[in-house]
């Protein structure tokens, strides 16, 4: 009973596949399927054409890694252009700077990629993406191909080197922080070394105090312990709320830069009482002498004094007088009369 239903499945199977595509199959190979009849033993039945198809085509997909990231696209990308021998870059070179050959200029600029790669990883931990700073390098290399002497017996990525660190240092500069902090040759200096040097003063056994810092980079100590807090420390919007409740931000903290209101209200009532005085002033001098303290002493385009003595038929020198007269007259009651009045006059 057990062979004969044995073979009722295995008709039952093989009727389900057509006749036409077993001729299909790759090899004209017919594919079983593993069965088990009721005694446990193995039976076997041929695959459908969709499974083998699937089969075949999972078999041929390839396992190795490949690139997920801009940066790793761009390292493999990289090392598919191998380093030239000095002969090759002289003839290059020389291709460029005679014929102009864009082609010529291009393959240097290729094989030196990776000398930005290489020094634009140095700066991996200064907080900003290291493609940006391999695109920065590159430009410096385009500089470099640009004032590159074949003549000076120096090998191109030798000299491409200094031009690469060059703009990817100013990048960082220029980009580290919102506020620029790189405007003098000094503060440039210490961002560039002061970490640096802290570190070997550290790795000798030295404490790295400002004054010690200052002196071994040459620059003042003050100038180390602004650069060590900006370094220190990054920028924070004046409207970000100081607590979780959003009650408050970091503007209130800011000191105002208006004088107290005590000193704006005495600074007020001073000026009133000065024009008080100076109308009570005005009424005690001759009408000549009131015409030169308005037109000359208070008014914002004042009149010559040669044009005050022609009016008056006076000379320029008697006129000059007068106004002395009548500053030296103003000051001695404004001093009596106003305890403060020297205040006024800051």
């Amino acid at each position: 009973m057990k062979q004969k239903s044995s073979k009722k499945r295995i008709s039952n199977v093989i009727d389900l596949v057509p006749k036409d595509s077993l001729s299909k199959l790759p090899n004209e190979e017919v594919h079983e399927e593993i069965l088990l009849d009721e005694t446990g033993e193995q039976e076997h039945q041929p695959e459908s054409e969709e499974a083998s198809e699937n089969k075949t085509t999972w078999d041929s997909v390839s396992t190795a890694l490949t690139p997920t990231t801009t940066l790793s696209r761009y390292l493999a990308e990289v090392r598919r252009y191998p380093f030239l021998s000095k002969e090759e870059e002289l003839q290059l070179f020389h291709e460029y700077q005679t014929a102009g050959t864009r082609e010529s200029a291009v393959k240097l600029i290729l094989a030196n990629l990776r000398v930005c790669v290489s020094i634009a990883s140095e700066y991996g931990l200064a907080g900003i993406d290291q493609m940006d700073l391999i695109q920065e390098g590159n430009v410096g290399l385009l500089q470099a191909i640009k004032k590159f002497d074949p003549t000076k017996n120096v090998r191109f990525y030798a000299y491409a080197a200094w031009w690469v660190r060059a703009f990817v240092l100013r990048y960082l500069l220029n980009n580290f922080r919102l506020v620029k902090i790189g405007t003098t040759q000094e503060q440039r200096r210490l961002f560039y070394n002061l970490r640096r040097e802290k570190a070997k003063l550290e790795r000798q056994g030295y404490v790295p105090d400002p004054k010690l810092l200052a002196d071994r980079l040459n620059v003042r100590e003050r100038d180390v312990v602004e650069m060590d807090q900006r370094l220190g420390s990054w920028e924070l919007s004046l409207d970000q709320p100081m607590t979780a409740d959003g009650e408050g931000t970091f503007h209130d903290l800011l000191p105002s830069t208006q004088p107290p209101i005590d000193d704006q209200l005495g600074d007020s009532q001073l000026r009133l009482l000065f024009r008080k005085k100076l109308a009570e002033f005005a009424q005690t001098l001759s009408e000549r002498e009131e015409d030169i303290l308005r037109n000359r002493l208070l008014s914002e385009s004042p009149v010559t004094l040669e044009d005050l003595g022609r009016k008056y038929m006076i000379t320029k020198e008697r006129t000059r007088q007068l106004e002395a007269k009548i500053i030296k007259k103003l000051r001695e009651l404004m001093k009596k009369d106003i305890q403060d009045f020297e205040h006024l006059r800051k």
